[in-house]
Order: C-alpha cells, then sequence, then structure tokens
C-alpha cells in the first residue's frame, strides 16, 4: 500500500471515529433527556423541572456538534478539493450559528435557573 494510500484510509478510519463519538454523546443525551423528562415530569408536575433537563441536553448536543465539526474537518485535511472546501464551510458555518444560538440559549436558561434559586 503507498503512503498516500494509507493516509487517506487512515484518514478514512478517524473521520469514522470523531462521527460516531459524535452520534453517540448526541444519542446518550438524548436518551438520558428522555428518561429523565419522564421520571420528573411523573413525580413533578411544573415546567421549571424541565430546565435542567433541557440544559444538560443542550450541552450534550453542542458537544456532538462539536465532535461532528471535527469530523467534517479531518475529512477534507487530506487533499482537500475546492468542492470539499466550500462544502466545509458551509457546514462549519452552519454547525457555528446552531452551536452559537444553542450556547446563548443555554446561558439564557442557565441565569433563569440562577436567579429562580435565589429567590425564596
Amino acid at each position: 500500500m503507498e503512503p498516500a494510500e494509507l493516509l487517506r484510509h487512515g484518514d478514512e478510519v478517524l473521520v469514522a471515529v470523531v462521527e460516531v463519538a459524535g452520534a453517540l454523546v448526541i444519542f446518550v443525551g438524548a436518551l438520558w433527556a428522555a428518561v429523565r423528562f419522564v421520571v420528573e415530569g411523573l413525580r413533578h408536575r411544573t415546567a421549571a423541572v424541565f430546565t435542567p433537563i433541557r440544559l444538560s441536553l443542550g450541552r450534550f448536543l453542542t458537544l456532538g456538534l462539536e465532535f461532528q465539526l471535527a469530523a467534517d474537518v479531518l475529512r477534507t485535511a487530506v487533499s482537500p478539493s475546492f468542492t470539499q472546501i466550500g462544502q466545509l464551510a458551509a457546514i462549519a458555518t452552519i454547525r457555528t450559528a446552531l452551536n452559537y444560538f444553542l450556547g446563548r440559549e443555554i446561558r439564557q436558561e442557565q441565569r433563569q435557573v440562577t436567579d429562580g434559586q435565589r429567590r425564596p
């Protein structure tokens, strides 16, 4: 096997591993949030109990999206074409925007939770 071919194959394996890691993070976060949603929903019937669950799910989603973006960067690391670079730029822009707005929502909800805990 040629060194360039070996490098490409190794890159494909790394991309697959990082993509699976990102998907697992999102899946575990969604599963965990769903279980907590059901358990807390049965125990408490107030909307305030669900905010921490949403915050946690948001953190899982943010981390999973970061893994997916890392996989996209790895995919274009070995001899990228202009088409691949353009696709990476579009994907990175979309995922960065998603992360930004998700992070902003997490911070906003975290402030609400913190403010709610300070009040008697």
